[in-house]
């Protein structure tokens, strides 16, 4: 029986859908809450049955959607099935507006130690811009609450390359940041993904992407900016102090296993990489007949094992992999191309490698 020791929970419930977001979100009453956490519930017991969950876990993440806004007694009836201590990683996604210093007590108290506060901007505008239902002040409050209530490792997320975001905004939001201090940054480029507000009113004429030359200065500045504040770049979009790496995220990147349940959710177990069903009704009317609510499945074979290590495996910037026979070469015509750095014994992320990573991607699968 394989052995689960890192999980991802999706929650997807939120106040309000930001214009940019693609992500499975609803908004839900109290009464929907409740019943999507007793079926989320019956899809851990029909795991249970399949995997050993009685190992204390590694990592527990809980992502959304706007899982802050679960009730205190539903994260603990969910943290309830899992075995966990103090060296845990257990993260929560927040939404500034939906948290207060109660709430974040009783994070702490269900042994809650890492939070992700997706504050986006300190730009009041680019807020309302983005359908945010926060502003700068209060995200900044929730932050300086969650340190006077205990909280040592905290993650801000901050979005660039907005519409009509200039070089000079992203600036004064990478300066409010720092004077936080978080222990983990995530920062990552608008995408215009179909379907949302945002890529509606892009298609008539109401936005504008931003110059592809302006993102790239935007990215590079990010880069060199965090890292002269002491933080190290670990990962494409993701930059952290010491000893303060993304451990649940990382585990992607490492292509290791992990049980994903809930709504949409994906998840990575032996050989199957899966994803569940989007729709409610899907997902509830499969776990009412004792059936894991899984809509696609990949059977991967060891090919496919191999090539994720290094589709994922490249986006760790300080951690070199070592190919193997079948993709040394691939990996020495990519260096010579500049896509790639030898170090140590293997290879990493050149510069171009990184600036241009959908290439790189491209070329690497390209037979």
């Amino acid at each position: 029986m394989l052995k689960i020791y890192n999980t991802y929970i999706h929650i997807p419930f939120c106040e309000r859908k930001c214009n940019y977001c693609d992500f499975t979100s609803l908004k839900g009453t109290d009464n929907q809450i409740e019943k999507y956490v007793n079926y989320l519930l019956k899809e851990i017991d029909i795991y249970s049955k399949n995997y050993d969950l009685s190992e204390k876990q590694d990592t527990i993440y809980f992502g959304g959607g706007t899982p802050s806004l679960l009730p205190i007694d539903s994260l603990k009836r969910i943290l309830s099935r899992f075995s966990y201590d103090e060296n845990t990683e257990i993260t929560i996604e927040v939404n500034p507006k939906t948290v207060d210093i109660n709430k974040l007590k009783e994070y702490r108290n269900l042994g809650i130690n890492r939070l992700s506060i997706g504050i986006q901007t300190f730009n009041d505008e680019n807020l309302k811009v983005l359908g945010r239902i926060h502003n700068s002040e209060e995200a900044i409050e929730v932050y300086n609450i969650a340190r006077e209530v205990g909280f040592k490792n905290i993650s801000l997320d901050i979005m660039f390359s907005l519409p009509n975001q200039t070089l000079e905004m992203l600036k004064v939001d990478l300066e409010k940041l720092i004077l936080l201090n978080p222990e983990h940054i995530s920062i990552y480029s608008l995408i215009w993904e179909e379907g949302t507000k945002f890529f509606r009113d892009l298609k008539a004429g109401k936005l504008k992407e931003t110059d592809n030359d302006l993102e790239a200065t935007m990215y590079e500045y990010i880069i060199d900016y965090l890292k002269s504040k002491g933080y190290e770049h670990y990962e494409i979009s993701n930059f952290s102090k010491k000893d303060f790496e993304a451990r649940h995220n990382s585990i992607y990147w490492e292509n290791k296993n992990y049980l994903g349940l809930g709504l949409s959710a994906a998840g990575y177990l032996g050989n199957l990489r899966y994803k569940n069903f989007f729709h409610l009704k899907d997902y509830y009317d499969k776990l009412d007949k004792n059936i894991l609510p899984i809509d696609e499945r990949e059977e991967l074979t060891e090919d496919d094992i191999e090539q994720y290590r290094y589709l994922v495996g490249f986006r760790l910037l300080n951690n070199p992999l070592i190919p193997s026979k079948e993709y040394l070469e691939k990996c020495e015509i990519l260096e010579k191309e500049a896509y790639l750095v030898k170090k140590e014994n293997g290879y990493i992320l050149s510069s171009k490698g990184l600036m241009l990573f959908n290439d790189f991607i491209a070329n690497f699968i390209d037979d």
